[in-house]
Order: structure tokens, then C-alpha cells, then sequence
């Protein structure tokens, strides 16, 4: 657990990877894409502090030593969830597919679960292939990337009919934590492949899912706070949020925090580092820390001690069904954790 300051909250980070993007693992014929792609994440880790930087080198594939020491030595994170993006166009074995990623679990046991993921044009062999992932791995969650590549085709949208049976699917298997990349463009992929105009149609159509946008949509924060404030079972992953804005953009990051906190609510926001991007300790110090810079942000909601509780942890345990040490739970008069009905306005009405 973290403490600052005589108190101790429970952390989540929702939004963790365990990569290989080394030349070695390059597809023969494909090696423009894939070095292109870890040198755009590569420049993102750029927006972090200064101290916090590595080499390409060293950013291109993680190990075991690394990970621990980020998320629970120093990122002091009491439960993980591993998201897994195939990218096998680019690369051979798995960007960080869902078996790189399963590689952890045995390495720390009761600290991490493996989400999965799913690509509609698969079809009939990748919903057998979902089937298989859910009982090898007790799946609760997928994570979507609708912009990646496959052969001529360079993405999918989540309103496609092809995608109708996998969220049938998962439905069926108790997959309910639907976790789609909606924001910032990776080069060499399309940026409206990212847009958030796909969500609000399967979130009405599959509301026994939970849809975790991670990234919030950005650079699309308007619409994305007008969509999700709409659909109970949105939620926003702060994932770059944090990373990309804390730091480098503090009153962008006011801003778009404000927004959330407004339209969407405390309740229904997670944290997550996108390690390893950037490393989760700096964040969760940040967020603790964190408040509006000035009065120019009196109309947004206040971000308070139950909003840093929820945030950092509260919610995604609820949605995951992760057991909260009742000492690091909330009061019963700071609200309700992932909460689909609570975001509120300022003056405190639903909406």
C-alpha cells in the first residue's frame, strides 16, 4: 500500500504492459512499423520528468527486475492489471500479447491479472481463441486497439457487426471490463481509428459490460465527456492522462481532470500508469499531491481525499472484485466506489 502523510490508500494501476519491441522480435519485412511504433512511445515517455527517461535501447523490451522495481518496490502498487496488445503484423511473437504478459503471474502471485483481447477479424477462430484465453487465464477483462494493423486492413470500429459476437461472447464468459485504446494516435496508425464515435453504440447495445476508455479520447476530451456522461457503464482510464499531462501540460492536466471530475465523476475514473511508458510512482505522488492551481477552477468539482481513494484504487477493485483491506475502504458517507449513476454536477444534481 501507499502512504503519505499518516494515511494509506489502496492502489490499483489498471493499466500495465510487459513489452518486447527489440529488433530481434521484428517481423523480417515490417521492421519501418514496428521500430517506428516504440519510437513514438519512446517520444511520448518524453512528457515524464526528466529523471524518469530511458534509452531506446532499454525502453524497447522490459524485464522481470525492471517491472517489479517500478510497480511494487518503488510504484508501492497492491494489484495490477497486465493489458495485451497482439501488433503481430509488426511483431513476430507478440507486442505485448496476452501469453508475454501471463509470463508475471507465477512471478508474483496475488498481484496481478492478465487482461486479453480480442480482434473481430478473426472471426470464428478468434472467438475460439477468446474461449480458450478466458479459461487459461480466468479473463475479467480484454483490452480493444482498434487502429491496429492487419494485412490490408488498418483497423476496425467497435459498432462493426463482426464485433457483435465477440462482446456476446464475453458476456458469456464473465469478461464484463471492456478496455479500449481511444486517444493519442501511435504512429503508423490512423487517428480516426482512435475516434470515441463507436463507443456510445455498444455501451447502450452490452451494458452488463463495463467500458474502461483508456486515455479518455484524448485529444477528444468534449466528446468524450458528453458521450460518457450519457452511458452508466463508461468509465475513464487515466492512463496518459496522468503520464502524458501531469507533468508537461499541468494546466492542460487541470483542465481535462476538471472535466472528468464534472461530467463523468470521481466515481467513475481509474488510474493507470501505462507502464512502461512511464513509471507509476511519480503519478500516484502526483495525484496525492495534485490540486487546481488557482481559482480560475472554482466551477469543477473539488478532488478530494475520497476522490484520490477511488481513483488511485476503489474503483477498479470494484470492477475487478479484488478485496480491499477493510482499513483502506471508504466511509460510508464518501460514496460508492465505480458507482455507474454518480456523475454529478457541481451544484451536486444528477444528471
Amino acid at each position: 500500500m501507499y502512504e503519505k502523510d499518516g494515511e494509506q490508500y489502496f492502489i490499483v494501476d489498471s493499466h500495465l504492459h510487459f513489452w518486447d519491441a527489440s529488433p530481434e522480435n521484428w517481423v523480417p519485412g515490417q521492421e519501418e512499423y514496428a521500430k517506428g511504433f516504440i519510437s513514438c512511445f519512446h517520444d511520448y515517455q518524453s512528457l515524464g520528468p526528466p529523471e524518469t527517461h530511458d534509452t531506446i535501447e532499454k525502453f524497447r523490451k522490459q524485464t522481470v527486475e525492471e517491472f517489479r522495481r517500478h510497480v511494487f518496490d518503488e510504484g508501492k502498487v497492491d494489484f495490477g492489471i497486465l493489458e495485451s496488445t497482439a501488433l503481430k503484423d509488426w511483431y513476430a511473437k507478440g507486442f505485448n500479447a496476452v501469453e508475454q504478459n501471463a509470463v508475471l503471474l507465477d512471478q508474483f502471485p496475488g498481484k496481478l491479472r492478465v487482461n486479453g483481447s480480442f480482434d473481430p477479424r478473426n472471426g470464428e477462430a478468434g472467438l475460439q481463441r477468446l474461449e480458450q484465453d478466458a479459461e487459461t487465464y480466468d479473463l475479467k477483462g480484454v483490452k480493444l486497439y482498434t487502429a491496429e494493423w492487419k494485412g490490408a486492413s488498418r483497423g476496425w470500429r467497435l459498432d462493426d457487426p463482426a464485433a457483435i459476437p465477440y462482446f456476446e461472447k464475453c458476456l458469456e464468459l464473465g469478461i464484463t471490463n471492456i478496455h479500449v485504446h481511444k486517444g493519442p494516435t501511435i504512429w503508423p496508425m490512423d487517428k480516426d481509428a482512435f475516434d470515441v464515435s463507436d463507443v456510445d453504440h455498444v455501451a447502450t447495445d452490452f451494458q452488463g459490460l463495463n467500458f474502461i476508455i483508456e486515455h479518455v479520447g484524448l485529444p477528444r476530451i468534449e466528446d468524450f465527456c458528453f458521450m460518457a456522461t450519457q452511458e452508466p457503464n463508461v468509465y475513464a482510464g487515466l492512463s496518459v492522462v496522468t503520464g502524458g499531462l501531469m507533468h508537461a501540460r499541468p494546466r492542460f492536466f487541470a483542465k481535462v481532470m476538471g472535466e472528468l471530475l464534472f461530467w463523468v465523476g470521481e466515481d467513475k475514473m481509474l488510474f493507470g500508469s501505462d507502464y512502461g511508458i512511464w513509471t507509476p510512482k511519480w503519478q500516484i505522488e502526483g495525484l496525492l499531491d495534485w490540486d487546481y492551481p488557482d481559482d480560475t477552477y472554482s466551477d469543477f468539482p473539488r478532488w478530494t481525499d475520497a476522490s484520490k481513494r477511488k481513483v488511485l484504487g476503489l474503483n477498479a477493485a470494484k470492477l475487478y472484485g479484488l478485496d480491499v483491506p477493510e482499513h483502506l475502504r471508504l466511509a460510508p458517507d464518501q460514496g460508492t466506489p465505480a458507482a455507474k449513476d454518480d456523475a454529478k454536477l457541481v451544484s451536486g444534481g444528477v444528471l
